[in-house]
């Protein structure tokens, strides 16, 4: 029985269309559908979902080595965090980024850069899953790391971050290089309602809505451009912006003066006029 149920597994973690449907005709897709389908696996604020136990868990070993090894790729200029939260939240789809364990994902990331930039290939990651795999059923835990080789890389690709981030930070290193920032502190704004396809970091409940810039943060590439290796485009300006919670959620019952803040990049933010009160 257990084996018939291990067997079934990737039919049962199919996503579940509760409207069954085929492959659409151009005409059958409205402009709420195609939203639909274009919304990306990571932007779940603001939906429905179960009660979930909130709880403190110590990292287990493979975690903390799984979080050193992304640090190391950023440091040695493989890819940038961005790519990584793509890579790991994003191109997985949804089934496994509400799946794999938050680390899990993190180590699938590493796995898709190292093959899409091709520092090593699909065929050697299989056959090396496969060598560790069978040291695992030997009955060697925890397995000990054996590298296939050593060397210094001078012949890796990588990106600018490797030199001009050292000893800044990032990002440190984009400064200056945004020009004047457009908004300042008190500013009235509403985040554009822009279309969103494969990458983005701005919040669909955010999306259409007013608030008040409260801080000019920093300057670094837009996460759209960021999130695909896109390190020619020009940087600009973030900002943290302040939202009225009755603004963002309708029938908001909590107090009138809870506010949420949301860090965004410039190219979102639309300036507005702010409406005077009657009593003014």
């Amino acid at each position: 029985m257990a084996n018939s149920v291990m067997d079934d597994f990737p039919s049962l973690l199919r996503v579940a269309f509760h409207q069954l449907q085929d492959w659409s005709y151009p005409d059958e897709i409205d402009h709420a559908l195609f939203q639909a389908y274009m919304k990306t696996s990571h932007d779940v604020g603001g939906e429905p979902d179960a009660p979930a136990t909130f709880e403190e868990k110590e990292e287990e070993q493979w975690e903390l080595n799984t979080f050193v090894t992304c640090e190391v790729l950023g440091w040695r200029g493989i890819w940038t965090s961005e790519e990584r939260r793509r890579l790991g939240n994003v191109d997985v789809g949804r089934t496994t980024y509400l799946g794999f364990p938050y680390y899990g994902r993190w180590l699938w990331a590493v796995a898709r850069c190292l093959v899409d930039k091709r520092h090593i290939t699909l065929g050697e990651l299989i056959e090396r899953v496969g060598e560790v795999r069978e040291r695992h059923a030997r009955g060697t835990v925890p397995i000990d790391a054996a590298p296939r080789a050593t060397g210094e890389g001078q012949a890796v690709p990588r990106n600018r971050h490797h030199t001009e981030a050292v000893g800044k930070g990032d990002p440190q290193c984009f400064a200056g290089m945004a020009g004047a920032p457009r908004l300042a502190v008190g500013d009235a704004v509403r985040v554009r309602d822009l279309p969103t396809f494969f990458y983005t970091r701005t919040q669909e409940y955010l999306r259409g809505k007013p608030g008040t810039v409260v801080k000019v943060s920093y300057e670094s590439p837009a996460p759209e451009d960021e999130a695909f290796d896109r390190e020619d485009e020009k940087p600009e300006w973030f900002y943290i912006v302040r939202f009225t919670m009755a603004d963002l959620w309708e029938g908001y019952a909590g107090s009138p003066n809870d506010t949420l803040q949301a860090e965004i990049s410039e190219r979102w933010l639309q300036p507005v006029a702010r409406t005077k009160s009657p009593h003014q």
